[in-house]
């Protein structure tokens, strides 16, 4: 199923979060990699799928000397925030975890993930 976002819905949705983050005198970072030694020597990016824009993506390669798991936290305008599958990677893998913003969401506002 194909469905089209109202354009200036999903601007102003951004502009209404934006306005509010700043309003409250912090900012969230739309990809943030976790701090401690699980994410030493782990490469991560979180993005939006190309054609849908409810659907968020991190991916990270484990570039450590042991194995680590991982998953996808994909922030949802007027939606709850939704997080993907974890993933175990061995030394040397790459991976990819996702999640689904919800139909009535305004889109995926940013990509995160957590190591462990």
């Amino acid at each position: 199923m194909h469905r089209r976002k109202n354009v200036v819905t999903a601007g102003l949705a951004a502009v209404v979060s934006a306005l509010a983050l700043t309003a409250a005198g912090f900012a969230v970072p739309a990809q943030a990699a976790p701090a401690g030694p699980a994410a030493a020597g782990v490469d991560c990016d979180g993005w939006v799928h190309n054609n849908n824009p409810d659907h968020g993506i991190a991916g990270c390669a484990n570039h450590t000397d042991r194995t680590v798991t991982f998953r996808a936290e994909v922030v949802c305008g007027w939606a709850p925030d939704v997080s993907g599958q974890w993933v175990t990677l061995a030394p040397g893998q790459y991976g990819e975890s996702s999640g689904v913003c919800a139909i009535y969401s305004s889109g995926v506002g940013g990509v995160g993930w957590t190591i462990r």
